[in-house]
Formats: C-alpha cells, sequence, structure tokens
C-alpha cells in the first residue's frame, strides 16, 4: 500500500512541476526532504488583482498513511490575515475537510487554495477578525493584509 502511495505522490508531484495551470497561477512546490513525497513546501504567490499582490506565501504540505483516502494537512507557514486562515495557519476549505474525495490531488488542493485568497468566504471563517472586516469595513481589511504583506517583505 505504501509502495502505491509513493507511486501516486511521485505522479503527482511531477504533474505539478509540469502543469502550466499551477505555475501560471504562481503556485510552485518542492519536497521539504530529497526522496521524500509525503512532506512538501509549497509557495503561491499573491495575485496582481488582489491585496495579497506582492506576497510570498509559504505552506506546509504533510501527506498521511491515510491519503488518497483522507486529505493531506495543509496549513500556512507564513501568517497571513484571511478570513479562512487562522492566525496558526490552518485552512477552513471544504475540500481539506468534509468535501475530501480520492479523485482530488494536490494540485487541485493548492489551486483551490489560491481561490479561497481571491474569493474569501466570511460565513465560514477560521479568523473572526478578519471575517468581521471583510464584511464591515474593506478599507481596513485590505490596510491590514497590505501592511502584513509589507512587513513581511521588509526581512
Amino acid at each position: 500500500m505504501v509502495n502505491v502511495m509513493n507511486k501516486r505522490l511521485a505522479k503527482e508531484y511531477k504533474d505539478i512541476i509540469n502543469d502550466t495551470e499551477c505555475s501560471e497561477n504562481k503556485i510552485f512546490i518542492e519536497l521539504a526532504e530529497p526522496g521524500n513525497y509525503r512532506k512538501w513546501n509549497a509557495i503561491i504567490l499573491g495575485d496582481d488583482a488582489t491585496p495579497y499582490k506582492g506576497g510570498t506565501y509559504n505552506l506546509e504540505i504533510n501527506i498521511t498513511d491515510s491519503y488518497p483516502f483522507k486529505p493531506p494537512n495543509v496549513k500556512f507557514i507564513t501568517p497571513i490575515f484571511h478570513p479562512n486562515i487562522s492566525t496558526t495557519g490552518e485552512i477552513c476549505l471544504d475540500i481539506l475537510k468534509t468535501n475530501w474525495s480520492p479523485a482530488l490531488t494536490l494540485d487541485k488542493v493548492l489551486l483551490s487554495i489560491k481561490a479561497l485568497l481571491q474569493h474569501p468566504n466570511p460565513d465560514d471563517p477560521l479568523n473572526a477578525e478578519a471575517a468581521k472586516l471583510y464584511k464591515n469595513n474593506q478599507t481596513e481589511y485590505i490596510n491590514k493584509i497590505v501592511s502584513l504583506t509589507y512587513a513581511q517583505n521588509e526581512h
């Protein structure tokens, strides 16, 4: 079973590396440890049309023994202000919870996370402050994102 999972993960990794949709969406991956397909690092670059413009967001992906029958564990390492991402990096995304399917692949997970950055769901928040600002004060919401992104780029 482990060999089957490793073959699938090796194929998914190769597919993402060669996937124009991921590269066009400014999503990049690498293995956290050479030859270990169960720990990945991902980078998502903020889109110009969003408040995350100019941001570089690092994610950690850990694949459990239950993959592909259970979703991978994905979290943001880079602090990010977003209604659906907690202050500790956990992500509220249906395909990482109740709507997971073994037919999903890690490229679809990463593309879905990228889409979440573009289209937050403030009605299902992990960060109540971000959700409240998103709903009630877009200017302050955007200013918080921009100032955090700017501060991160200074380091």
